[in-house]
């Protein structure tokens, strides 16, 4: 398997910087996204409850505070 060496992610973060975040290019994928999971037939989904258990746990961790030992209390 290939793996990038240290000039390949030279070049890579690079080019990243270079090229400014595009706000419409982002907002025509993620309307091209949901006009591809319409015409398949998953959005909406059945049940807007359905794996709601899974997105309160990801935003438990997600958001913690920025340094855990001053908030370490209100954080759970």
């Amino acid at each position: 398997m290939w793996r990038p060496n240290a000039a390949w992610r030279r070049l890579e973060d690079e080019l990243i910087r270079s090229a400014p975040p595009d706000l419409e290019e982002a907002f025509r994928t993620v309307e091209a996204l949901l006009e591809e999971a319409v015409a398949l037939g998953v959005w909406p989904p059945e049940d807007p409850l359905d794996g709601i258990e899974v997105d309160l746990c990801v935003a438990k961790i997600v958001n913690v505070p920025v340094d855990p030992g001053l908030h370490r209390k209100t954080a759970r």
